[in-house]
């Protein structure tokens, strides 16, 4: 993502100077390789009577992708809740880069976890009534008031390049397919450069090419340094490419794969 901000940067001219700079600042201060940017530690999540999540602690380190897999109702949505800073634990305490959320933690903590991660939800949460670039633009002023308009809209466009929609920026959601619509909803999420990305079932009612995109973009992000938590309620049809799997059975964590590895 980076890489593509620059290239528009060139393209721009002087009117961007100093983005690039800023953009690597950005990235050096929310990618530390030396350790985990997501930690939970004991984490309960009640509603009531109901124990969404029961005990789960596991942690992810910057560049990897997690494919976070369960039954519907297993507690998937509800731990991508707990790292956006959308929820607080019941018990335990989640650590998102430096900030630390418990059951007592502020308005004011959530807010500053919810800054370091980037989220694509499940119904994508795009606004019907803006056109692709625009609903980037707003997605990035409401982040940052005070970006010159220069550079959001040039970050904007970028964001549409990395997911292959630059020739539909002035297309409206209605008229993009839902592969499309689903790449909008990540470009949006990612032109923040945030350290941590969540996807909440990225690739449901996808066709298998639609999926397998997605699915790529997602990888790419990783490889840049981006820590991806990805839930889903089944594994990719092609398979995880080595990645990590975290199951999630009844709210309990019931497998770990831990580290990236090869696949035979």
């Amino acid at each position: 993502m980076a890489e593509v901000l620059f290239q528009v940067i060139a393209r721009e001219g002087s009117r961007l100077n100093g983005l690039k700079a800023r953009v690597e600042a950005r990235r050096s201060l929310t990618v530390q390789p030396s350790g985990a940017v997501i930690e939970l530690a004991g984490v309960k999540r009640r509603f009531g009577r109901l124990t969404a999540v029961d005990d789960v602690s596991f942690s992810v380190h910057p560049g990897e992708l997690v494919f976070l897999t369960g039954p519907s109702e297993a507690g998937k949505s509800t731990l991508l809740k707990l790292i956006h800073g959308d929820l607080k634990p019941s018990e335990g305490s989640v650590r998102v880069h430096h900030t630390v959320v418990r059951r007592r933690s502020g308005r004011r903590k959530l807010r500053r976890l919810r800054r370091q991660v980037g989220a694509v939800f499940q119904d994508m949460r795009l606004l019907p009534d803006m056109n692709a670039l625009e609903n980037i633009v707003f997605a990035l002023q409401v982040a940052d008031l005070w970006a010159p308009r220069a550079e959001v809209r040039a970050r904007a466009r970028a964001g549409l390049e990395v997911v292959g929609l630059a020739g539909r920026a002035r297309f409206f959601p209605r008229q993009l397919s839902g592969g499309a619509q689903r790449r909008l909803a990540i470009a949006r999420a990612l032109v923040r450069e945030p350290a941590i990305l969540v996807a909440d079932e990225p690739t449901a009612n996808l066709d298998r090419a639609n999926a397998d995109t997605v699915l790529s973009l997602l990888e790419g992000l990783a490889q840049q340094g981006t820590a991806v938590v990805v839930a889903s309620p089944q594994l990719p049809a092609g398979g995880t490419r080595g990645h990590r799997v975290v199951e999630i059975q009844a709210g309990k964590l019931t497998q770990d794969t831990g580290p990236a590895r090869k696949e035979q």
